[in-house]
């Protein structure tokens, strides 16, 4: 085993002071308090509202669920995964050898998703999810001349004119949907399939946010927020959605921006210009999966400032304007299609749904998805970042690390969140639909003092547990 995999940089005299100095263990328990009081009130609030006149559109608000107490076969894996990473996570996360770590972390957390997803059963969890009514593959045969389908996508968005697209394809451009048509294309067309490709991708989500955190804070708060990236609560939303596989695609474009800005700032390379361009080219994808996916950006621009270099900038611009071109000269625009999709939404329940309501409601629901080990996290990545974004910005001072670049790429994550929020564009759903977004406020909770890493990993096990088994999510 050579020493280099473990190799980790420390903490520079100048670096801000770690965010476990302030406030300490008590603030970490009145955060997670606050957090579940947060979900408390939305659930009373959301349950009187509903009752009242239905116009929250869901059954179980905050989340889109019913009450459904029920065990399935995928009932014993789960709880042999949660209790495995509860009970031996964080000491294989600081021993294994850094490359065994990243494929141990993407396994298990796999295996979660998977088991999760089998407590509803094989067909019900996995197989037919992406085949309902609202779902891509319904529209499967609607392909087969992709460059006619693309040109006329735009005129079957509205509700309204004939053969308008179902909810989850007029709420997409057309990348996701093409997705699972080249899928069926080689032969691996069905729910089944498509269900895999989401769970595996989704899964990869958790190396390449392992791989950014590494490269931008450092090895030891990579291995510290491992098996809380791998035992995610929000799994219960990947599997089986196409939002994992959005979130796994989004997270690889970070992870290989960060692994180019860290080394062009360095040391300039072919390999860092390569991965600036597959940055670029995965973000440029990522905005044809989902509108709301630009706002992916920020944690992008966290990126740079963290690393203080332009140099990915141009390759990663290249790259980022593959898809766009590609789409615009088949006859997709996407600034025409998005109107379209504004009015589409005000047409269903997003029109019917409660701002003043669902503007909380989804941070309440966003705490079922992280849980409440992230939120207390997060009351630590957020008591360090002024010092943090103090340091970043000082002129003469190297590039922070540690701690403070863990504190503000968090905080880029939360703003992406924050923004779709304010939006109005994610009223409801966000449990699912946030999966990007989710995936860099976990990390926070590798700033927990590591004797109370197995009490909050088994209370993110339990929250997961519970919505899995007592409530059917439909997704």
């Amino acid at each position: 085993m050579k020493t280099e995999e473990r190799s980790d940089s420390s903490r520079p005299a100048d670096e801000p002071a770690a965010p476990a100095g302030r406030g300490g263990r008590r603030l970490d328990l009145v955060a997670a308090g606050a957090g579940a009081l947060l979900v408390a009130v939305a659930c009373g609030v959301g349950w009187a509202w509903q009752s009242a006149n239905g116009a929250l559109q869901a059954h179980w608000p905050p989340l889109l669920a019913s009450w459904d107490p029920h065990v399935g076969p995928g009932t014993p894996a789960a709880l042999a995964v949660a209790a495995a990473v509860v009970a031996y996570g964080p000491a294989l996360a600081d021993r294994l050898p850094w490359r065994r770590l990243l494929l141990t972390a993407w396994a298990t957390a796999l295996a979660w998703i998977l088991s999760l997803a089998l407590i509803e059963g094989w067909y019900r969890g996995v197989a037919r999810r992406l085949t309902t009514k609202h779902e891509y593959l319904r529209v499967i045969d609607r392909f087969e001349d992709i460059p006619a389908a693309l040109r006329g996508f735009t005129d079957h968005i509205v509700v309204g004119p004939p053969g308008n697209w179902p909810a989850h394809v007029a709420g997409h451009p057309p990348g996701a949907t093409l997705t699972f048509v080249g899928l069926d294309r080689i032969g691996l067309g069905g729910g089944a399939w498509a269900g895999v490709w989401c769970i595996v991708l989704g899964a990869s989500g958790v190396a390449a946010a392992l791989i950014a955190v590494r490269a931008l804070a450092g090895e030891h708060l990579a291995r510290r927020a491992a098996p809380f990236l791998a035992l995610a609560p929000f799994a219960v939303w990947t599997g089986t959605s196409a939002d994992g596989y959005f979130a796994g695609v989004a997270a690889w474009s970070i992870a290989f921006l960060a692994l180019a800005a860290t080394t062009a700032r360095t040391r300039p390379t072919p390999l860092a210009t390569l991965a600036a361009l597959a940055s670029g080219l995965l973000f440029g994808w990522t905005c044809y999966l989902s509108y709301g996916l630009t706002l992916i950006a920020a944690p992008l621009g966290a990126v740079l400032l963290l690393t203080r270099t332009a140099r990915p900038v141009l390759p990663f611009l290249t790259g980022a304007l593959v898809a766009p071109l590609a789409f615009t000269l088949t006859g997709f625009h996407w600034w025409e299609a998005y109107p379209q999709l504004v009015e589409r939404y005000y047409q269903g329940a997003g029109g019917v749904r409660p701002y003043a309501y669902w503007v909380w409601g989804n941070l309440a629901a966003a705490t079922f998805a992280v849980g409440l080990a992230a939120v207390a996290g997060l009351r630590r990545a957020l008591a360090a970042t002024p010092d943090a974004a103090l340091h970043a910005l000082r002129p003469g001072r190297p590039a922070p690390t540690g701690e403070a670049a863990l504190a503000l790429l968090t905080l880029a994550g939360l703003l992406a969140l924050l923004a779709a929020d304010l939006s109005g564009m994610s009223k409801a759903e966000t449990e699912r639909i946030w999966q990007p977004f989710f995936l860099w406020l976990l990390p926070a909770a590798g700033l927990l003092p590591l004797r109370d890493h197995r009490a909050w990993l088994g209370a993110q096990a339990l929250g997961a547990l519970l919505v899995n088994h007592l409530l059917w999510t439909g997704w």
